[in-house]
């Protein structure tokens, strides 16, 4: 089906639901081109899990699909839910929330990923390490990168050589170039 261009943008269909934009508003079309939540939000991203991050003024939180707001504007920036949790920014540090919008781990990193295979990166001190969701650090910060956990390993980057690790931190392909 064709959907006549009418959007001053518009995201890709994610959930049978898109991101649009007309002037500073965003809102969601379905896939015929029908608007089903009002462009009203200051910025929008793409469904997850369910949910929707939506900014309203200078802070974000999240929708559910009728539109109605599930998690007040309340943080910085946030990322997509994955795994059941969303990463969330409050005063330049991240942490994660549930969907009900409780803080499972309290924001105090300088960056996260999102929660792969039971694992998330995280950023601190300029070094790249894992935690598992309950916030336990279980790969202390010490790549200059690293990817999300996929089939057990994550690859990761020091000293511009390329390893594997698995959830541990033993490397099961040691560093090279």
């Amino acid at each position: 089906m064709n959907i006549q261009p009418h959007f001053d943008g518009a995201g890709p269909f994610i959930d049978g639901m898109a991101v649009v934009n007309i002037g500073k508003k965003s809102g969601y079309i379905d896939r015929t081109g029908k608007i089903v939540i009002n462009l009203q939000f200051d910025d929008a991203g793409s469904f997850t899990d369910g949910m929707a991050p939506v900014q309203i003024g200078e802070k974000w939180g999240f929708i559910d699909k009728t539109g109605k707001i599930a998690i007040n504007p309340q943080f910085d920036e946030v990322n997509a839910f994955t795994e059941g949790m969303s990463a969330v920014s409050v005063d330049k540090k991240w942490g994660f929330i549930d969907k009900t919008g409780k803080i499972v781990i309290n924001p105090q990193f300088d960056g996260v990923g999102v929660f792969s295979e039971g694992m998330a990166t995280l950023l601190l001190g300029g070094k790249v390490g894992f935690i598992n969701t309950t916030g336990k650090i279980v790969v202390n910060p010490q790549f200059d990168k690293a990817n999300a956990f996929k089939l057990g390993v994550a690859g990761v980057i020091v000293d511009s050589k390329l390893g594997y690790i698995d959830k541990n931190g033993i490397y099961v392909w040691n560093p090279m170039n």
